[in-house]
């Protein structure tokens, strides 16, 4: 099913839960990989400020799945990378520190990715 891209609403709940989500697992991996505590290392802190910029430009909003199962790749390969490094650091330890995000995004996995028509792109 072909879907037209929702205008940017960064204030859908379900909008404002996937920010939470990323920062929270980006505040874990860095707090255990670069022993800061309470603030972000540079580095941690350029990729959160351009992960958060792709999920307010990003086209399917509150329909989407999960970045990892998009069908458009918004991130630039360095930083899709960084993002993987991070999820699989972050993601399993999310259980223990925030079951709730961690069991929201499991199940947004299982949702189907929206398809953009040629039309939108």
């Amino acid at each position: 099913m072909d879907m037209q891209p929702q205008p940017p609403n960064p204030t859908h709940k379900r909008m404002k839960r996937e920010k939470q989500t990323i920062a929270y697992m980006i505040d874990l991996y860095c707090k255990a990989h670069h022993n800061t505590h309470g603030t972000l290392c540079p580095e941690c802190k350029e990729f959160k400020t351009y992960a958060l910029l792709r999920l307010d430009k990003c086209p399917f909003q509150e329909k989407k799945s999960t970045c990892g199962k998009c069908t458009i790749h918004c991130y630039r390969f360095d930083m899709k990378q960084k993002a993987k490094v991070i999820m699989r650091y972050a993601g399993p330890r999310m259980m223990l520190h925030h079951p709730n995000l961690a069991l929201h995004h499991v199940w947004d996995g299982y949702r189907k990715p929206p398809k953009l028509t040629k039309k939108t792109l």
